[in-house]
């Protein structure tokens, strides 16, 4: 099978090669762009073209605008080098080819390996941006998804197909929550992206907080800060591509990209080179568009596939949900988690604010009893977040309110079990949560002195 996977992979390049070529030629370098002409008539807007300077230097680089005049092209790297009269060419790129065998790699946006170690190609190319299945052949969201976290089985459940938001500023445990539910959320592969990521923390991720046992079922697409606008969102495209193949061939997939917000940024500045105006608070028209046809390619398969659950983290500075990709994404989502500083300050993790997150697979995600408990799990939660100032102030007294008095002594538990992670599964969640919930008006001496009257 290895013999036959290598030949229908040398077949679909030598399948590539083109007996002849249009050269285009250097026309102009300015404000960070190449000019050229020559190629205009036979490129499309978002080709990718080769420069070949006069020291042999290969530089690739993408079409963002056209005209009769010629092509403005955006490069992957530093123009240092370039010419005028440099040859121009139309690149065969802006495909990939997964297969199997990238499964436990790190492989960067182009399909290429990052480990240093040979990375075969599938038989098939595939369009980076591709469109999303028809709506009306989509199946329904699945089954509930065990992930180790007490909070995700029970509170804000996660079901095959759904699509999150991960709503988090930094230094609040984004990343190592990402890590956690990609080494244990259920899916037979899991596909990772690290959209514009510092070069250390790539490492730190893949070694760390994702582990060898999480990258054994894991492809790691990454691209790191340092390079251009072009390779860093190409980074979301590759991804989803790549969730794409598995999630046709049948598969559950589980994607998880980090993140969504800079993979916008990078579009920004790219969209502000081809002539856009930054017209959203700093970014061009076309980011809405951009965020939702990426989020909608996620999702149920139709009939024959499998589907692409997917995460999707935002960063939001200062907490500021009204920013607007995070905005954006709360529309799109079926469900959106937001992390808060005060809690990841007080050492709860995941530090996830359940009053302010939502999960949409609800009520259908869980039968009568478990929503009944989830119900009475946000009452506690919620009068004891409207009375938190009193409470720590000193100036509430006991047997004033009932439900306050429930909620002050079921809080320190019930905060400690939101941060519980195990490997027993959704059914061991909600006993946890039952077990608190009994416990209600029983620890008391008010509670025990009115059970002995009555």
């Amino acid at each position: 099978m290895t013999q036959q996977r290598a030949l229908k992979s040398l077949t679909e390049r030598l399948s590539k090669i083109r007996p002849e070529r249009v050269v285009g030629r250097v026309a102009g370098v300015d404000g960070g762009v190449v000019r050229a002409r020559g190629i205009e008539k036979v490129t499309r807007l978002g080709d990718r073209v080769t420069i070949k300077t006069r020291d042999q230097t290969v530089l690739r680089c993408e079409v963002v605008q056209l005209s009769d005049a010629g092509v403005i092209l955006l490069p992957d790297s530093e123009l240092e080098g370039v010419s005028l009269g440099d040859a121009v060419t139309l690149d065969q790129g802006g495909k990939i080819a997964p297969c199997d065998d990238w499964i436990g790699r790190l492989i960067d946006p182009d399909g290429n390996p990052l480990d240093g170690q040979p990375l075969p190609q599938g038989p098939e190319a595939r369009n980076l941006r591709a469109t999303p299945p028809a709506p009306a052949q989509r199946r329904a969201l699945g089954a509930r998804l065990a992930t180790g976290h007490l909070t995700f089985d029970t509170i804000l459940p996660v079901v095959q197909g759904q699509r999150i938001g991960l709503f988090a500023g930094s230094g609040v445990g984004k990343s190592s929550l990402m890590g956690r539910l990609a080494q244990r959320m259920e899916a037979d592969i899991v596909v990772i992206a690290l959209v514009g990521e510092r070069g250390r923390e790539v490492r730190h991720f893949v070694d760390d907080i994702l582990g060898p046992e999480g990258l054994r079922r894991s492809i790691v697409i990454a691209a790191t800060s340092d390079q251009s606008p072009l390779v860093r969102r190409r980074c979301a495209w590759t991804a989803m591509t790549v969730a794409e193949h598995f999630r046709d061939a049948g598969k559950s997939v589980l994607l998880v990209a980090d993140s969504i917000t800079r993979f916008a940024e990078a579009h920004r500045e790219v969209a502000i080179a081809a002539g856009e105006a930054p017209v959203l608070r700093g970014y061009p028209p076309s980011t809405a568009h951009l965020i939702m046809s990426l989020c909608e390619r996620a999702g149920p398969g139709m009939c024959s596939q499998g589907d692409i659950t997917a995460v999707f983290s935002v960063l939001v500075p200062g907490s500021d949900m009204e920013e607007p990709i995070a905005d954006i994404l709360r529309g799109v989502l079926d469900g959106h988690v937001v992390l808060d500083r005060d809690i990841a300050e007080r050492g709860r993790f995941p530090a996830v604010d359940v009053l302010r997150s939502v999960s949409r697979s609800l009520p259908a995600a869980a039968n009568d009893a478990e929503n009944e408990i989830l119900m009475q799990v946000r009452k506690h939660l919620s009068v004891y977040a409207k009375n938190q100032v009193m409470i720590s102030a000193g100036l509430y007294t006991q047997g004033a309110d009932p439900d306050i008095d429930a909620a002050i002594e079921i809080w320190p538990e019930l905060d400690a079990a939101l941060g519980m992670q195990h490997e027993q599964g959704v059914s061991h969640s909600f006993d946890r949560l039952r077990l608190i919930m009994r416990r209600v008006g029983r620890t008391s001496p008010e509670s025990a002195a009115r059970r002995q009257l009555t």
